[in-house]
């Protein structure tokens, strides 16, 4: 029981604490008169994915490597399967040229790159399949290369109106700082707890990793998503999600395996299987006879349901 107690303290305080930077970075980032835009680009999807990041990066120096990949590969089938379904079943989704054929695509990219990397015995024949410093540094690169495109997009739209409203910047500073420290306790509780709670019933940490890791992380696109969603701003929603998506791979899994390589469990190439039939399953629903290219309720449920489906999957075969 104090296992589970502790794991739920560890997602609140990860949570909070990845709110809290993002808030306190927003307001100095606001104070630096660097334009909403940015801030969106930058600020908020790192900070969405903090809790990703964090928690890959205490179970790559503790060898958790099947956590830190559940958790990735988990997070990134959620994102498109649970958080894009419960989106569209608020208010349908409707998507521009630019995410259709440039972010989706980049998305499906990240799957197909990881599956690459992580399969030397399948592709070199090898005796060991291990995703390697020198992988992720080719995936670090690889998000730098979005970073760049996001920015030459920022230039494209312009530069928003930048808030006038003043705040305190010891404040902002303090929210950074305790922000930070809550990501840091809330991550190394969640690992620790997990890893026992596997040990005690038997199960494996990718199974954790895929299931509990992957939906409590992915909390705060949960929360975002769901404030774009009820706003109608379809352009948040799916930008979160895609975003979060290439985000986690490139930067996160190639923070991580720059860390510490990873030895990749053959059993996860059905989970990369998966998140690159989810994306193509999104890509079916945004051009299955419409006019314009959308995401409809009725098709957010089916997201759903198909989730849904995946988790008995995992049950069943962990």
């Amino acid at each position: 029981m104090l296992t589970f107690l502790i794991l739920i303290l560890g997602f609140i305080f990860l949570i909070k604490g990845a709110s809290l930077l993002v808030d306190g970075a927003s307001a100095i980032a606001k104070q630096l008169k660097l334009s909403n835009l940015f801030i969106g680009l930058t600020i908020v999807a790192f900070g969405t994915s903090a809790p990703e990041l964090v928690l890959n990066i205490i179970a790559s120096f503790q060898g958790h490597g099947d956590l830190a990949l559940g958790n990735i590969i988990g997070s990134n089938i959620a994102n498109v399967l649970l958080i894009g379904g419960i989106a569209a079943t608020i208010y349908p989704i409707k998507i521009q040229s630019s995410t259709i054929w440039k972010e989706i695509p980049l998305s499906l990219l990240a799957f197909v790159v990881l599956f690459a990397f992580a399969n030397d015995q399948l592709i070199d024949k090898s005796d060991q399949s291990i995703i390697s410093r020198i992988d992720g540094i080719v995936l670090i690169a690889f998000f730098l290369i979005f970073l760049y495109y996001t920015f030459s997009i920022s230039k494209v739209m312009g530069e928003e109106d930048i808030s006038t409203k003043r705040s305190n910047t010891l404040v902002n500073i303090l929210k950074v700082l305790l922000g930070s420290i809550g990501l840091g306790l809330g991550g190394k509780w969640i690992i620790d707890s997990s890893t026992t709670i596997a040990q005690t019933f038997g199960l494996s940490e990718s199974l954790i990793g895929l299931t509990i890791l992957a939906i409590g992380t992915s909390l705060p696109e949960v929360a975002t998503t769901l404030v774009a969603a009820l706003k109608k701003n379809a352009d948040m929603a799916i930008g979160n999600i895609v975003g979060s998506s290439i985000f986690n791979i490139f930067f996160v899994l190639g923070i991580s395996a720059t860390i510490r390589p990873i030895i990749f469990n053959s059993a996860l190439n059905t989970d990369i299987a998966i998140g690159i039939i989810a994306s193509l399953i999104l890509y079916y629903f945004v051009f299955a006879g419409k006019e314009e290219h959308m995401v409809e309720k009725k098709e957010g449920a089916a997201l759903i349901t198909t989730y849904a489906l995946y988790l008995v999957f995992l049950v069943w075969r962990g």
